[in-house]
């Protein structure tokens, strides 16, 4: 095997070993002094340790769809959907490689959102998808998608999307969302046995 399939076999492995919830597994990809950062909320974790950490204590039940790895030489991309309870987020994971581990990887996370009316004649549903209008318009009106609770962009500490439009649909982990009260239903470790969907 080449190196570049050895490569994408440990990333594969590494979304497998996420699914199911084998903390160790996942983390075998990253060097003992790799680094993880998450551009949005400003955060780096330094260390295979610290980064096995932050991920085993999250408090939600997660999934993970792998959608597509596409890399070459030491910088690899994986796209997936990470499913927070029930909330999907869309993820995409860059690892630079060192040898046969991850030095340095960079997440960038986000939630679903709707199509803004200005651009939606021009657009096309990606297969498997259909287009929903949630952006705000030119006029300033919002819609509200129905995977969240907060309506109109002032309540919204996500702030401006892509496209010129406000983000309505806050991120699972946006402070709008976590004031919602909790749902009811039992409480799921993400140690817990998960299935790749």
């Amino acid at each position: 095997m080449d190196a570049e399939s050895r490569i994408r076999a440990s990333v594969e492995e590494h979304w497998r070993a996420s699914e199911r919830g084998d903390i160790e597994a996942e983390h075998a990809i990253y060097a003992a002094d790799a680094m993880l950062d998450h551009p949005q909320s400003g955060e780096r974790f330094r260390g295979r340790e610290t980064i096995a950490a932050q991920r085993g204590g999250h408090p939600a039940d997660r999934h993970f769809t792998l959608l597509r790895i596409t890399g070459h030489a030491q910088v690899w991309v994986s796209e997936c959907v990470v499913t927070y309870d029930g909330t999907p987020s869309y993820s995409v994971s860059l690892m630079e490689f060192t040898g046969r581990q991850v030095a340095h990887g960079t997440r960038y996370f986000a939630g679903p959102f709707g199509t803004p009316a200005w651009r939606a004649a021009l657009a096309e549903p990606m297969p498997g998808r259909t287009l929903v209008e949630g952006w705000s318009d030119a006029s300033g009106a919002s819609a509200r998608l129905p995977s969240c609770g907060v309506r109109g962009a002032e309540a919204c500490p996500v702030g401006p999307g892509p496209g010129g439009g406000r983000l309505v649909s806050p991120p699972p982990r946006c402070r709008a969302a976590r004031a919602r009260p909790p749902m009811a239903g039992p409480v799921h470790s993400s140690a817990g046995r998960r299935t790749i969907r």
